[in-house]
């Protein structure tokens, strides 16, 4: 319409405007050199004072929002957030550091009893963080468990002696502040890669935290290690161990970079359950394979992925000592902290950048679970199916498509697709008669399920992912600023 408007302005006859100096001529060509060298020499005196007024106007005005707009809860959040009970042996703090973020917690600090066992599994990125690589080397040592401090913000990624240098800083801060060995204090930092991180707004944090730190502040703690979630991730199980009943608690942050090894999000489980961290880290191993390592939203694999146990025993003091992953007793312990895991992994993933719809991927008929693992991967990491599934679009060619890419055995004259439970494909081909009309209504649901049988054996997966959509690319173009 601007440019309409313009046209008609260039147009409009002047013919009728007396020869007063206020009327101007339609171009410079009409105007006589004398005139031209007047008009060009009193533009500056005459415009200049009224441009600049406009542009330091406009300088002010661009510098006005200091704060970004909170983000839009995604649509796939929970209904309601879980209210995590004490677990014995734990206090949790929160403070303010500054690193990053104004005006919003973004540090945390959990504080654990004398003899906490921990366990862990990290990042497989080659460019892993310095706070990884002290996690895995306090596990190494032997480290107990006695505090945990998590910053968001600034990742302590690809930053070299200094990164390393505000790790030694922050663990010599928190053992003298817990009482604790510089080996008993792991160290988590998520947000921004290659940027220099100041150790002593984290140094000064500690302290904050610990002065008000309790039993009960897990959802604060789980707002103040997030970045681009746009909620909080809380989980928490009861279950029996032998003759005590103990509680597992689990917070987590991940929205964007999510992809195995080991999924892209910093994992903190508590329990008071009394379990050696030998076996603790079993039973971590084998919980990881089909929760954290089965979700993807982007395809890339951070570089400070950290799941991290702790186990303090408070619950358990009068019970006989755990010696082994397979004691019967712990049966029920591993289905709940199974599940637990799963829970948090799919509450990463419906918070994935941009989120609108939660896709689970079942993949069968397989060479071997990691075959049909890479099958699932290769589908739910395909821009294409997740543009389709975003647009609603039940184009399943695609789906054939990134069967064909993965590099597994597939046989494609076997090969079966269900789409929201409905056959869209068999023996290599559209079923005949295939009606769209139930797929398409599927597709329109927040809840996308996708079924492939690639028949050539025995093994299946499941894998979990979002789809993609334009809210990804935004906020992942503004992500620095």
């Amino acid at each position: 319409m601007a440019v309409r408007k313009s046209a008609k302005v260039s147009v409009k006859p002047k013919r009728k405007v007396s020869g007063k100096a206020k009327a101007k001529p339609h171009s410079k060509a009409k105007q006589s050199r004398a005139k031209r060298k007047v008009a060009k020499a009193k533009k500056p005196v005459a415009a200049a004072p009224k441009a600049a007024a406009p542009a330091k106007a406009s300088r002010k005005a661009a510098k006005k929002p200091v704060k970004k707009a909170a983000a839009k809860v995604s649509p796939l959040a929970p209904k309601t957030y879980a209210k995590l009970p004490p677990v014995g042996g734990v206090l949790l703090g929160t403070a303010e550091a500054g690193i990053k973020y104004k005006g919003r917690t973004d540090l945390l600090v959990a504080r654990m009893a004398e003899g906490t066992q921990a366990a862990g599994v990290f990042t497989t990125s080659k460019t892993a963080s310095a706070p990884v690589e002290w996690c895995r080397n306090s596990l190494a040592e032997g480290g107990e468990g006695r505090m945990l401090v998590v910053n968001s913000g600034n990742s302590n990624a690809f930053t070299g002696k200094a990164g390393v240098a505000t790790v030694k800083a922050t663990a010599a801060a928190a053992a003298q502040a817990g009482n604790c060995r510089q080996k008993d204090v792991f160290i988590a930092s998520t947000g921004v890669i290659g940027q220099p991180m100041d150790p002593e707004p984290v140094v000064k944090g500690i302290e904050t935290a610990l002065a008000s730190a309790s039993e009960d502040k897990w959802s604060d703690a789980a707002r103040a290690i997030m970045t681009t979630d746009t909620y909080p991730k809380l989980a928490t199980r009861k279950v029996r161990v032998g003759g005590a009943e103990v509680t597992i608690n689990g917070i987590a942050k991940g929205s964007g970079m999510i992809a195995p090894d080991l999924a892209t999000m910093l994992v903190f489980i508590f329990t008071d359950a009394a379990i050696p961290a030998k076996i603790l880290q079993t039973l971590l191993l084998l919980s990881v394979r089909d929760s954290f390592n089965a979700i993807t939203v982007d395809s890339d694999t951070s570089t400070s992925d950290s799941v991290l146990v702790f186990a303090t025993g408070a619950a358990m003091k009068d019970e006989a000592p755990v010696t082994r992953a397979s004691d019967p007793r712990l049966r029920e312990f591993r289905a709940a902290f199974d599940d637990l895991m799963l829970d948090l992994a799919h509450q990463v993933v419906k918070d994935g950048e941009g989120a609108t719809k939660f896709i689970r991927i079942a993949v069968a008929g397989a060479q071997s679970h990691q075959a049909a693992r890479r099958i699932g991967m290769a589908i739910a990491n395909s821009p294409l199916v997740k543009t389709a599934i975003a647009g609603e679009d039940a184009n399943w060619g695609r789906i054939v498509m990134a069967v064909g890419k993965s590099g597994e055995a597939a046989d494609r004259d076997k090969l079966a697709i269900r789409i929201g439970g409905v056959d869209v494909a068999k023996s290599g081909m559209a079923v005949p008669g295939y009606d769209e009309t139930p797929v398409a209504k599927h597709m329109k649901g927040s809840d996308i399920g996708i079924e492939v049988d690639v028949g050539v054996g025995k093994a299946s997966a499941t894998v979990w992912t979002c789809d993609l959509t334009y809210e990804y690319i935004r906020i992942n173009a503004d992500y620095r600023s």
